[in-house]
């Protein structure tokens, strides 16, 4: 799956995204993280931080795309109509 979305749920950020990719119709994988900073490795590792939304396209090059606006705008731009 070339999208991955890092998320935690309740996180009204991370909604922001998973709206935006659900009216895009667009396919994803999503990644839950835990809600303390000091476990989220696996996000850090991708992003260089620990923060969510993170989001992941391989078949655009974006290892680890932090801050819903960004993502959002980054979506529209390249999966957009």
């Amino acid at each position: 799956m070339a999208l991955e979305l890092y998320k935690l749920p309740g996180c009204p950020y991370c909604a922001k995204v998973e709206t935006k990719l659900d009216e895009l119709d667009l396919d994803y994988v999503e990644h839950e993280v835990p809600s303390s900073h000091s476990e989220r490795g696996e996000v850090e590792d991708v992003s260089g931080q620990t923060g969510v939304p993170v989001l992941v396209d391989t078949d655009n090059g974006i290892d680890g795309m932090a801050e819903s606006d960004d993502i959002v705008e980054y979506l529209e731009e390249t999966y957009g109509a």
